[in-house]
């Protein structure tokens, strides 16, 4: 986890924050738990390189071009959350509940999460690899 090459990333599906009993607890949890537990409460990364690691070091070595950076020409899928309160919620009994912290969240500029509530807006698309890994 420390060594600069290496990244954080996920295959979790959709979590709808709702206390339904199926799937993965990744699918809510993976960048909460990484960000609250390991980089806040343990101190294992500064916050800096953490996003580093979930953003641009994937984007870049996945080939996605549009991805991982606050650019101009860039697609605006951001999270906005508070960094002292980040923390996971999901388990095995409930897969799909939203992680504490986590205020706002845009996808493609659009907000999908406004005040940590879901807008119903899905303006998120397939994106097809540039580089196979």
């Amino acid at each position: 986890m420390v060594q600069p090459w290496n990244m954080i990333a996920s295959d979790g599906a959709y979590a709808d924050g709702s206390e339904a009993g199926r799937g993965h607890p990744r699918g809510a949890g993976t960048f909460a738990r990484f960000l609250g537990h390991y980089v806040r409460e343990e101190g294992v990364l500064p916050l800096e390189e953490a996003i580093r690691k979930i953003t641009s070091l994937p984007a870049d070595f996945l080939g996605l071009t549009d991805r991982g950076r606050i650019e101009e020409g860039y697609a605006a899928d951001l999270s906005i959350f508070n960094a002292e309160t980040i923390i996971d919620r999901s388990d095995w009994d409930y897969p799909q509940r939203f992680a504490e912290g986590i205020v706002h969240v845009l996808v493609n500029g659009t907000p999908v999460l406004r005040d940590g509530n879901l807008t119903g807006q899905t303006p998120g698309a397939f994106l097809s690899l540039k580089r196979i890994p």
